[in-house]
């Protein structure tokens, strides 16, 4: 495993207290054989934009190894950094895992992001809202595209301000500017366009945290737009399951998404 900084510097929170200050990073989980390239999973703890939660990252990048997939977590800005920060730095992280595709044996044009609750409102926005934001950072990794070539979002808040949205997951994430006719703009199932990435989306019916219409308002948009997309809904299972390991209908899901990749986006993957 290595550990990469996705930026030169540390761009400061601006709170005046060094302790917000936050340097985002790349973690790898590189399958380690003589296959040929494959494609890759980038993996986005969620945590309602103010943390990254542990059962989010490490263990679903090992899962997707399983599958045949090389896997990175990004361990991207929260609050009290606000957007852009998190969009930047999913987007940087696609680009660096990009820039050494040839060194990784990752298949540069076949890397999904997957992400969790709010950590799937930032892949949702990868995969949306791609040209909105910098990502340039000096170096070579800057010739390379941020926009990702499937999206997975879990349990994913999409929406921030209807009634069905997650407002805690806007205000970490827009800070004052929640208030604003423009928070809108990160509703993600008004973003979606022909050039969305395929799509797979699982949730489960009674989440208490996240309405289940989050992800029916994102797979609809998708349908209309003509873009492929698969969403898969389980009868019961609380907010946050990450593997789903305890919960016997979701815990399918990683094999799921797996296929999707491979049949729907033609992913390489070598088990």
């Amino acid at each position: 495993m290595e550990i990469i900084q996705l930026w030169p510097t540390m761009e400061s929170a601006g709170t005046g207290n060094p302790a917000d200050d936050f340097a985002p990073y790349l973690e790898t989980h590189l399958i380690e054989d003589d296959a040929a390239p494959r494609g890759a999973v980038l993996v986005c703890p969620g945590g309602g934009y103010c943390w990254r939660a542990p059962h989010e990252a490490t263990p679903i990048a090992k899962k997707f190894n399983e599958l045949g997939f090389h896997a990175f977590v990004v361990y991207y800005r929260v609050a009290p950094y606000r957007h852009p920060a998190p969009l930047r730095d999913a987007l940087r992280a696609i680009r660096i895992i990009r820039s050494r595709a040839a060194e990784w044996k990752v298949n540069g044009d076949q890397i999904a992001i997957l992400g969790f609750s709010a950590g799937g409102h930032l892949t949702a926005s990868a995969g949306t809202l791609y040209e909105t934001v910098n990502v340039d950072a000096g170096d070579a990794a800057d010739n390379y595209p941020v926009r990702p070539d499937a999206l997975i979002p879990c349990y994913a808040v999409i929406n921030l301000t209807s009634p069905f949205g997650h407002a805690g997951s806007g205000e970490n994430l827009l800070g004052t500017k929640f208030s604003l006719p423009s928070a809108e703009e990160f509703n993600l199932e008004n973003q979606v366009s022909a050039n969305t990435p395929p799509t797979f989306l699982w949730h489960t019916a009674d989440d208490p945290v996240v309405n289940i219409q989050n992800s029916i308002a994102f797979a609809t948009a998708l349908w209309q737009h003509k873009v492929t997309a698969e969403l898969h809904v389980f009868p019961h299972g609380p907010h946050g399951i990450g593997l789903a390991e305890e919960y016997p209908d979701a815990k399918i899901w990683p094999e799921l998404a797996a296929t999707f990749l491979i049949n729907s986006c033609k992913f390489a993957a070598h088990r």
